[in-house]
């Protein structure tokens, strides 16, 4: 089973660290074209609200309660899972349809209450409204992408979900280079990006899906056993792995209330620590849901503690040295991607501080989604929820506490803090309900990792040039010197890791030696 988990996370890794590429060449084009000033801040809003919804309806809440509640309804055969699915399909759609339409009626509410400080400027907050209008359509395009995509999980088509950000990817980039000067404000061009974005992501999902025989046709029924079951698991859900897009959103509206540019170098900061997130974080969490919800129909504890296990150890090899490359080496990285055209030396020194703060909670959020799979694949949804309400009101604490002292910086250390929050409970919950045990000599691992980075960490300190030198020097040193650091460092600690007694096996065994 190990093999089998090993080769579907590799896929969706590998197809979306393609999409994070892309995503990257996005972010280089955007920050050359509009920089990080106010009309940026005004984007990132307007994306954010959406995004945030979409990830709260479709992540964070609906993928989780459905996938297990679909694995349970193939065992009465296919006609009856089509008709399922599609009561689901007219179901969904028929919510977020009102959700979009409310949304798009009252953005200048919501765009009052995500960004208040906004409000003080009625230029950049008109222009938040307009975009916002147009951005809020994603949601039902991208949600029901993600509807699609989860019925694909459910056969083990892990591919296509991994690969629909590219699609967005590339819609941002085009409409940034070719629209972007047919427009006034040119910074609209990105919004109307995004729209064009979720219409092709939806086309491409629906075609996929009915190549494995299901004709999607919407039927609207509240009554239908699973759809109940559906709904009782999404109402807490919604406070549960979403609970640190809530953090981003909290975040959003402290940063409105700072200088100008807080909300931009937030979001190209918090960018760069989704990479590593998005690419093994997500993609592991994706991947054994379905395997985790078939151990808990079948009963078997121990192979579902043995999945867990595999996917914690798969974060910690990976999650470790990201957050040591994230943080000493924050300007190099940002002065790499973004410091051309419009994106200023001081917006790299800005950035790298949250980057800093955020590569923190890289390690938490990406165990977050794992262990949170653990209680979803078993339909328990009102753990997460607590330890999720914990966490949110602590990053609320925070951020009041550290965002005047630390400005934007403090922000980021605000969400990071309340993901280790986050973490802790999950995992405590899971040993303490006896959902998860550990079939694990954990300590001897943890202890070689830590090893294996303290010996990475010491050639990045050490090698690394100054910050001055990084943004005095053209392109092509930035980036020649930056893989002379990173294809070394991890080399490094993949040797250091061999050196310690860590095999390939140990990947693939379902049990730490």
């Amino acid at each position: 089973m190990s093999n089998s988990l090993l080769k579907s996370t590799s896929i969706v890794a590998v197809i979306t660290m393609l999409s994070r590429i892309c995503g990257c060449l996005r972010d280089i084009c955007t920050a050359h074209i509009f920089g990080a000033g106010v009309a940026f801040d005004a984007f990132a809003v307007a994306f954010r609200i959406p995004n945030f919804m979409r990830r709260l309806f479709a992540e964070g809440a609906f993928s989780p309660a459905f996938v297990p509640v679909l694995t349970q309804q193939q065992q009465y055969g296919f006609k009856r899972q089509e008709v399922f699915i599609n009561i689901v399909f007219g179901d969904l759609t028929l919510i977020l349809l009102l959700v979009t339409a409310c949304g798009m009626l009252f953005a200048p509410q919501i765009v009052q209450i995500f960004a208040p400080g906004f409000s003080k400027d009625h230029n950049i907050f008109t222009l938040t409204v307009t975009m916002l209008r147009l951005t809020f359509p994603y949601l039902i395009l991208i949600a029901l992408t993600a509807f699609a995509n989860a019925i694909l999980n459910t056969y083990n088509n892990y591919w296509l979900g991994a690969l629909t950000p590219v699609l967005l990817n590339l819609a941002m980039i085009m409409a940034a280079c070719f629209l972007s000067p047919l427009l006034t404000p040119a910074i609209i061009a990105l919004a109307w990006g995004v729209l064009i974005a979720g219409f092709l992501q939806l086309a491409g999902a629906m075609l996929t899906v009915k190549k494995y025989g299901i004709s999607l046709r919407p039927q609207i029924s509240w009554q239908h056993t699973g759809v109940k079951q559906i709904l009782k698991l999404m109402v807490p859900a919604l406070f549960g792995v979403s609970v640190s897009q809530i953090n981003l959103l909290l975040d959003t509206i402290f940063a409105s209330l700072l200088t100008a540019g807080s909300v931009s170098w937030l979001y190209y900061s918090d960018r760069l620590m989704e990479l590593p997130l998005g690419v093994f974080g997500v993609a592991t969490a994706t991947v054994i849901l379905p395997h985790l919800s078939r151990q808990a129909n079948n009963g078997s504890n121990r192979t579902f503690s043995l999945i867990l296990d595999w996917a914690i150890r798969i974060v910690l090899l990976i999650a470790t040295p990201a957050t040591v490359i994230l943080s000493l080496l924050s300007v190099p990285l940002l002065a790499s991607l973004f410091n051309y055209g419009s994106f200023s030396g001081n917006s790299v020194l800005m950035t790298s501080k949250s980057l800093i703060m955020f590569s923190l909670g890289v390690i938490p959020l990406m165990l977050i989604k794992v262990l949170a799979a653990g209680f979803y694949a078993r339909q328990n949804i009102a753990t997460p929820v607590k330890v999720g309400i914990i966490a949110m009101l602590s990053n609320m604490v925070l951020n009041c506490l550290l965002s005047r002292p630390l400005a934007h910086a403090g922000i980021a250390l605000a969400t990071s803090v309340a993901a280790i929050i986050n973490m802790c409970g999950l995992w405590y919950f899971l040993c303490q309900q006896q959902i998860y045990t550990s079939t694990g000599k954990w300590p001897a691992f943890i202890s070689k990792i830590v090893l294996a980075n303290v010996i990475m960490a010491v050639y990045l300190y050490w090698s690394k040039a100054s910050n001055d030198l990084w943004l005095a020097h053209h392109a092509s040193w930035r980036l020649i010197h930056l893989a002379a650091l990173i294809v070394p460092a991890i080399l490094i600690y993949f040797t250091s890791l061999w050196l310690t007694g860590i095999r390939y096996r140990d990947i693939l065994s379902p049990i730490i030696n």
